[in-house]
């Protein structure tokens, strides 16, 4: 049986590829800090180890003892904000964190290497959308900076030692398990405050666009990488804008909720949308969740824990 290893594997996104590779027949290692992880996000089943993916020798240790075939690596630094304000500490996560891993994984003739990688954060401000994988990357934020030079990295561990490698670049990833109180995840925090009667907060008009996929589906193509290799997006291909959630959320929670307008925060793109062409003719994934009714399934995880 094929051993994979998921770095941030008790995450919201993580957790959820757990659950898909256990499905398919794979033993599953996860490696989490639970610093946003959470122990109840872990399916039975899987092997688990608190460590953090920036002490080298806690992973060496990992390593030798579990051999895995292939790793996941979802461990990051994800508040975009918090990366403007502490690159440093971004870069010591983000960046020598996978590093430290791809040496394991070359020294341990790991098969193949799977990067959660960003499209949201990764190319900046585009003109023509959606944006496919061939336009140069130029991000704003060093949350985004840290995610390319890992695939930059990537590049390096494939041609020189012969690592191969899938690097997914996600939209905005929301469903079940997300943490509303992080600073990612834009439609957990409304669920949540939704459910608490507190007003929605809004960071500038409210016209940014984002591409929102749904976890099930990002499980899927961690699924579908374990034979693939390159750069992948990961999106619906459509731009949804902040207002445009509060009009699917007054929808599907039937309460007419208050929206706040606060001051905009600065890294943040204007508008993205990506195409998702190459996945669906290499990996064969395709989206099967709408955003009205991934909203829905979120919706009634969060109504029914009362989050």
């Amino acid at each position: 049986m094929a051993k994979v290893l998921i770095s941030g594997g008790a995450g919201f996104i993580g957790s959820h590829i757990a659950e898909s590779y256990l499905a398919s027949g794979l033993e599953v290692v996860v490696v989490d800090n639970l610093s946003t992880g959470k122990r109840e996000n872990l399916p039975p089943g899987v092997t688990f180890y608190e460590r953090d993916v920036t002490s080298k020798e806690d992973m060496e240790e990992i390593f030798f003892r579990e051999k895995p075939d292939y790793v996941n690596h979802h461990a990051a630094q994800i508040n975009l904000r918090r990366s403007t304000e502490e690159p440093l500490f971004d870069a010591r996560v983000n960046i020598l964190g996978s590093i430290s891993l791809l040496e394991l994984s070359v020294k341990y003739q790991v098969k193949k290497f799977i990067f959660a990688s960003t499209g949201g954060a990764i190319y900046g401000e585009v003109e023509t959308l959606p944006v496919r994988e061939d336009v140069p990357a130029l991000p704003l934020s060093p949350y985004g900076v840290a995610k390319r030079s890992v695939e930059l990295y990537l590049n390096y561990y494939n041609k020189v030692q012969g690592l191969d490698f899938v690097a997914l670049r996600y939209g905005n990833v929301y469903g079940p398990r997300q943490d509303p109180q992080g600073e990612a995840g834009v439609i957990a925090i409304f669920i949540s405050r939704i459910l608490r009667g507190e007003p929605c907060i809004i960071f500038g008009d409210g016209r940014k666009t984002r591409d929102y996929v749904y976890v099930k589906d990002i499980a899927q193509a961690n699924l579908l990488a374990l034979s693939a290799s390159g750069i992948y997006n990961l999106g619906i291909g459509n731009e949804t804008s902040v207002l445009d959630l509060v009009e699917i959320l007054k929808k599907v929670s039937g309460k007419d909720f208050l929206v706040i307008f606060d001051e905009e925060r600065k890294g943040e793109i204007n508008r993205i949308a990506l195409s998702s062409e190459k996945a669906r003719e290499t990996l064969r994934w395709t989206p099967s969740v709408s955003l009205e009714e991934g909203i829905s399934y979120t919706w009634k995880w969060f109504k029914e824990r009362k989050q």
